[in-house]
């Protein structure tokens, strides 16, 4: 069940924290539509799509997509799932007035060629292969800081186990922004542990190494590896990390970008 659901959490947070590049990766369904989308367009379809971006789209999200004034459009869910401008077509065409996007009256071929310019940029992220040690804070913080907090304080249960003037003081000065991001949704710490208790009523407790619905597995503070069919003994597992893994699945993109950028403010106070 816990692989499930960070299965789940993952494909949440895939879509929206490539910022943390090749960290986060592993939605297969949205990469093979990018490739698949890059792949069929020309050379110098893209570079017109590209020049076309630069001068409608660029002053709000960037010359290169990754954001500006505008949300960054490499990692758009939007941008995955659209074939051929089909999806991108209607936002440029309509706009988003509540966000202070105008419409844009384009022809077929100028919405297709800039289709083709974001779906390159995206395969270009997808399948590059380092992870940038440094990254602008400012291309992450597109949350709201007080939003974030009120997450943290109430349906995130995040204040349950964590607190901004205990162990997380100052954790924003302790790891880059890139790093803060990738521990926020998979955070270090304790491995598992598990009690067993077999039908003599002997109990052995120890780091739990394998789990599934037939055997159950540790290592005791011996160093033993120890190995139980689940269906005859009692099983009490202890996962540190229980409620970060149930939380994966929860998650919105707006939570994650608003938490992040709360616990961005998390810095120690300078020393007078």
């Amino acid at each position: 069940m816990l692989e499930n659901r960070a299965a789940g959490g993952r494909r949440v947070v895939n879509c929206l924290v490539v910022g943390i590049a090749s960290v986060l990766l592993a939605c297969g369904t949205i990469s093979a539509v990018w490739s698949q989308a890059a792949a069929q367009a020309p050379a110098a379809t893209v570079e017109s799509g590209r020049k076309g971006f630069e001068q409608s789209c660029g002053f709000c999200h960037g010359a290169d997509a990754t954001g500006a004034r505008g949300p960054d459009l490499v990692r758009s869910s939007l941008v995955a799932h659209d074939v051929k401008g089909d999806l991108i077509g209607q936002v440029i065409r309509n706009g988003r007035p509540d966000k202070g996007m105008p419409p844009m009256f384009m022809g077929d071929d100028q919405v297709g060629e800039i289709a083709a310019f974001l779906h390159a940029r995206a395969t270009e992220a997808l399948e590059s292969s380092s992870i940038p040690k440094v990254y602008p804070v400012e291309k992450l913080l597109t949350g709201n800081v007080q939003a974030g907090k009120t997450f943290f304080d109430g349906a995130g249960g995040c204040k349950n186990c964590h607190s901004p003037t205990g162990d997380l003081a100052g954790v924003a000065g302790k790891y880059s922004p890139i790093d803060l991001q990738a521990r926020m949704l998979y955070p270090h710490g304790p491995h598992s542990t598990v009690l067993v208790t077999l039908s003599s009523g002997e109990r052995i407790k120890g780091t739990l190494e394998h789990a599934d619905d037939f055997m159950i597995s540790l290592r005791d503070p011996s160093g033993w590896y120890r190995s139980f069919p689940r269906n005859r003994v009692k099983v009490e597992l202890q996962d540190p990390l229980a409620a970060h893994r149930e939380l994966l699945d929860k998650l919105t993109q707006a939570d994650v970008h608003n938490l992040f950028a709360y616990l961005q403010t998390l810095k120690k106070e300078k020393q007078e």
